[in-house]
């Protein structure tokens, strides 16, 4: 298998996608923030002191979605049609799980996207809730479903 982000030289370079067709793509990635019940419980009483965690993590992941070409090195700049992301406080975990789905039409593929608004939504769960407890976890980050372009659908079991 080739890398495609590397020349023949073994020099880093931005895939030359003009030549690809556009076609409507999707990706979603999954992650999760673990933490104490206690810490759970002012995530659903909504009593953090910085506010509205669910939310807050929500408009970050968005905008992180939107900025993955500024932080992600030889990442193609997409026109993003659609974001969403669903955060659940799950007391199983017990924490927040966090699922990003993001849409485009174009000729590469969203999975960066959708991997950044987990991450930065998980990040910015962490952050808000730090002064309660800084052994929060954030784990799992992963594509579980990839589909449009050349390569097809990817689903994780």
């Amino acid at each position: 298998m080739t890398l495609t982000h590397f020349d023949k030289d073994g020099q880093a370079h931005m895939v030359d996608v003009s030549a690809k067709p556009v076609t409507d793509r999707i990706a979603t990635a999954t992650g999760a923030v673990r933490m104490l019940p206690a810490t759970l419980a002012l995530v659903q009483a909504g009593t953090a002191k910085k506010g509205d965690v669910l939310g807050t993590a929500r408009l970050a992941g968005i905008m992180a979605a939107k900025r993955t070409a500024d932080l992600i090195p030889l990442c193609h700049p997409l026109p993003i049609t659609a974001v969403v992301l669903t955060l659940v406080a799950d007391e199983a975990l017990p924490g927040v799980r966090v699922e990003a789905t993001v849409k485009t039409g174009g000729q590469t593929g969203v999975e960066m996207e959708a991997l950044t608004a987990v991450s930065v939504a998980c990040l910015t769960i962490y952050d808000m809730l730090k002064a309660a407890e800084k052994s929060m976890v954030i784990e799992g980050i992963c594509v579980t479903l990839k589909d449009g372009g050349k390569s097809g659908r990817y689903e994780a079991i």
